[in-house]
């Protein structure tokens, strides 16, 4: 069977979209997708580390509704510059090893009580809810670390951070954004914007080099005629 007749059928029988929006606010979706470039960004060097947001994850072969699309989901000892339209753990033999929630209205309940108990049976080791807007969760940032089967509370450090291990990285409210620090040398990641910023400076830095160069080089052509 070919690779796209496969393709086809695959989206036939499990759907990479249900037609409904990604996230409740303008918020969810700017920090959803935040989120999602600064850990590709950090992730960038590891080839067995794949990053997606709002991405159906099937973990039933043969029950396409047995699904849930994480906000965000970081998945170790796959390949991570591969697209994909959904992500099926029997195919990939390997499940999330961490999973940020960003709670909502909507999804508060349904993030505490069904998630919860299914991303542990599941074998997800860490699992995080953020709410941005301070309004559906008990606290701010919670987060939950797999030991021994069970999900145990990961406790908050006395900023108020949250230390994920299985990403190496202290998660810290800052309002509504989510920021993260890398553990090893304390620095903060750039967000998604501020790695646009740096893109395009880049980008101008370069040209301006490139401008130069053509100067001299000219000059140089000048001075010998």
């Amino acid at each position: 069977m070919s690779t796209s007749v496969e393709t086809l059928l695959d989206e036939d029988t499990y759907p990479s979209s249900d037609g409904k929006p990604m996230a409740e606010t303008d918020v969810h979706v700017t920090l959803m997708a935040s989120l999602l470039a600064t850990l590709r960004y950090f992730f960038r060097r590891r080839q067995d580390v794949y990053v997606a947001a709002n991405m159906f994850l099937y973990y039933v072969e043969g029950a396409p509704k047995k699904r849930r699309a994480p906000d965000v989901m970081v998945v170790k000892g796959v390949k991570g510059n591969q697209l994909r339209r959904s992500f099926m753990t029997w195919r990939e033999r390997a499940v999330p090893s961490c999973i940020i929630e960003l709670t909502s209205r909507k999804t508060a309940k349904e993030d505490l009580k069904i998630k919860k108990p299914l991303y542990r049976r599941l074998g997800v080791r860490e699992y995080i809810l953020f709410d941005p807007l301070e309004d559906y969760l008990p606290k701010q940032l919670m987060g939950y670390r797999l030991e021994s089967g069970r999900y145990k509370p990961i406790k908050l450090e006395a900023d108020g951070s949250l230390i994920s291990k299985e990403l190496g990285l202290r998660n810290v409210p800052e309002g509504e954004n989510l920021a993260l620090y890398d553990v090893k040398t304390g620095e903060r990641l750039l967000n998604l914007e501020e790695l646009h910023e740096q893109h395009e400076a880049e980008r101008r830095r370069n040209a301006e080099l490139e401008a130069e160069l053509t100067r001299l080089k000219a000059a140089k052509n000048g001075a010998r005629k």
